[in-house]
C-alpha cells in the first residue's frame, strides 16, 4: 500500500482507537510514519512528556510536539502474519501509543489490552 493509503487509514483509525471524551487531552502530538524501526521490531513509538508529568513550564516558550510514530512496513507485516486487517493493527498500535502519551508504562498499557481483549 502507498503511504498516502496508510496514512488515510491512521486519519480514520484514530477516532475508533481514542474514545471522543479523550480526543480533547491530545494536545501538541504529531503522528509521524517511518517504513520500520531501526533495530527494533515496533509497530509504533511516543516520544515525549506524558500529559501527567507536564508541569505548568510545558508549553512556555517553543514546545516542539510529542510524537507518535507509526512503523508502515513492520505494521504491514504484522498484518500479514496474524491475518488481522491493516486498519486493525494501526487502530490497535494507536490505542498502545497514546496510553504512553498518557502516563501508562508498558505493563499498564498491557494490562489494560488484555481486559479490552477479554472484553470484546
Amino acid at each position: 500500500m502507498t503511504r498516502e493509503e496508510f496514512e488515510k487509514i491512521i486519519e480514520q483509525e484514530f477516532e475508533q482507537a481514542i474514545p471522543e471524551k479523550f480526543r480533547p487531552h491530545i494536545k501538541n502530538v504529531a503522528f509521524l510514519v517511518e517504513d520500520e524501526a531501526s533495530g527494533k521490531d515496533l509497530l509504533g513509538f511516543y516520544h515525549g512528556v506524558p500529559t501527567p508529568e507536564r508541569g505548568d513550564w510545558y508549553g512556555m516558550g517553543t514546545t516542539m510536539p510529542d510524537t507518535i510514530t507509526l512503523y508502515q512496513k513492520t505494521i504491514e507485516e504484522h498484518a500479514r502474519e496474524t491475518g488481522t486487517p491493516v486498519a486493525q493493527v494501526i487502530r490497535e498500535t494507536i490505542w498502545h501509543e497514546v496510553a504512553h502519551l498518557f502516563g501508562m508504562d508498558e505493563h499498564e498499557v498491557r494490562q489494560r489490552e488484555s481486559k479490552r481483549d477479554l472484553l470484546e
